[in-house]
């Protein structure tokens, strides 16, 4: 990929960039309100708050393509859309002049922007029209700021692909799990989830942290709801240093390690598959024991994730008491074979889902690197 993009660039020549001009983006879009969604009827249509998709109904707002900029709350979760959608009131939507503008660029250039600073709420952080129809947009030549879109969106299009290919890795390893050991339940026997995992438990060891980035990331319950077994490092907001991470915690997570919520959103499963960080004090590790498989404990915590979140033992927020999920008791096929089989093919799964988060990250770097230089005219598009 990115010797293809080598072959796409050129160095800027002032007198073309000079060629660009300043536009407010209130000349370019229409700026709209989002509407109340209650009384809509379930669907197939996304519906959309600040926060992302809220649900999906059966009612059309638009079906062009459009921006979306938050009213309220997550003021920098700027979003493009090409299919149907809704807003509900605290997303803006927006109608896009295409004589001036191809809207793709536009989302790129609109995502470089901090919103916070044109924050006019107080309690809520808060734009509104008349703040985002002033900002100035510096615009290419139409065809220039199409290139520059079909770049950035090359990127992005193999970044979602990787994604969902990880996506459906994870579904395949759930539904064999599923028809493999769930639905031969009678060939398992039942024993004390205790038996089979040691815990790596840092309760109690709140390390001096940090929000500047480290290569040491502290994992805390929110990176672990990912819809892959795949640790979220993209919303962790605390990391250590060397040393702290070498001295203060008990111990830290093994390759393959189930690592599980205790507090607050409780239940929630992941892996410690990239063996990036460790673990705060809302998250235990289990690292298998006697024989046990890593990847069919996964898929056990997982399967009955109901069940155990029925350890509740909390009254201010959900909690449980990692000895007493001790006493769970998980099935265990006699036949042990199958297990053997299952790790064979799970083991494949996350090596390519590993791979693949390498890739994206990677992708994510030079989409991130190539922004904000293709979009001053640092480095043009060869047309």
């Amino acid at each position: 990929m990115e010797k293809v993009l080598d072959n796409a660039f050129a160095k800027a020549e002032n007198d073309n960039v000079s060629q660009w001009n300043e536009e407010k983006l209130g000349d370019l879009i229409e700026i709209k309100y989002g509407k109340d969604h209650k009384k809509l009827n379930n669907g197939n249509i996304p519906c959309f708050g600040s926060g992302g998709i809220m649900r999906y109904v059966d009612t059309q707002l638009y079906d062009e393509e459009s921006i979306l900029i938050p009213r309220k709350g997550s003021l920098n979760n700027i979003m493009y859309q090409n299919n149907p959608f809704w807003t509900v009131d605290t997303m803006f939507w927006s109608k896009i002049d295409k004589t001036k503008v191809f809207p793709k660029f536009l989302f790129y250039q609109l995502t470089l922007i901090d919103y916070t600073i044109l924050n006019v709420g107080s309690a809520v952080p808060s734009l509104t029209v008349s703040v985002l129809n002033d900002i100035d947009v510096t615009l290419p030549p139409l065809p220039e700021q199409k290139a520059i879109a079909t770049v950035l969106s090359s990127l992005d299009t193999k970044i979602d692909l990787l994604h969902r290919q990880n996506k459906t890795l994870e579904e395949l390893a759930k539904t064999l799990f599923r028809q493999w050991f769930y639905e031969n339940i009678e060939d398992c026997k039942f024993e004390k989830l205790g038996n089979y995992v040691n815990t790596i438990d840092n309760r109690g060891k709140t390390p001096p942290n940090k929000p500047e980035k480290t290569n040491f990331p502290l994992i805390e319950v929110n990176a672990l709801k990912d819809e892959t077994r795949l640790v979220d490092y993209s919303v962790i907001r605390k990391y250590v240093d060397e040393e702290i991470f070498e001295g203060w915690f008990r111990a830290h997570p093994k390759k393959y390690d189930t690592l599980f919520s205790t507090v607050g959103s409780i239940a929630e499963v992941s892996m410690f598959l990239l063996e990036i960080g460790s673990i705060a004090q809302n998250v235990v590790a289990f690292s298998p024991i006697n024989g046990m498989s890593p990847f069919y404990l996964y898929e056990v915590l997982c399967f009955y994730q109901r069940d155990i979140k029925e350890f509740d033992i909390g009254s201010v927020q959900p909690s449980i008491k990692v000895s007493h999920l001790m006493d769970y008791e998980i099935p265990i096929p006699i036949d042990l074979t199958k297990i053997e089989k299952f790790d064979q093919i799970i083991l494949g799964n996350c090596n390519k889902m590993e791979l693949n988060y390498k890739e994206i990250k990677n992708l994510e770097k030079l989409r991130d690197t190539l922004l904000p230089k293709l979009m001053s005219g640092e480095v043009r598009v060869k047309q």
